[in-house]
C-alpha cells in the first residue's frame, strides 16, 4: 500500500499543490481548492487511502482554467 502523502505535496502526482493549510505560515488562510469546483470524478480517481488527506494540485485538480479566471477578475 502507498505511504502516507505527505500534506504539502500532490497525491496524484506528487508535485507542490500550493495547498495553504499544509504551511504553517498560511494554515489561517483559505486553501486555493476552496474558490473552484473538483468534478467528483478527479477525486474518486486516486486511491482511496489518498483521498482527502492533501490537495491535489491545479494541475491534476483540472481547474487552472478556473483560477486564472479568478486572478484575472481581480486585476
Amino acid at each position: 500500500t502507498p505511504s502516507m502523502n505527505p500534506p504539502d505535496l500532490c497525491p496524484a502526482c506528487g508535485a507542490p499543490n500550493d495547498c495553504t493549510l499544509a504551511d504553517p505560515r498560511t494554515a489561517d488562510r483559505a486553501c486555493w481548492c476552496f474558490g473552484v469546483s473538483i468534478d467528483p470524478a478527479v477525486l474518486q480517481a486516486l486511491p482511496v487511502e489518498l483521498r482527502n488527506a492533501s490537495c491535489l494540485c491545479p494541475r491534476c485538480a483540472e481547474v487552472e482554467a478556473q483560477l486564472q479566471a479568478a486572478a484575472e477578475s481581480i486585476k
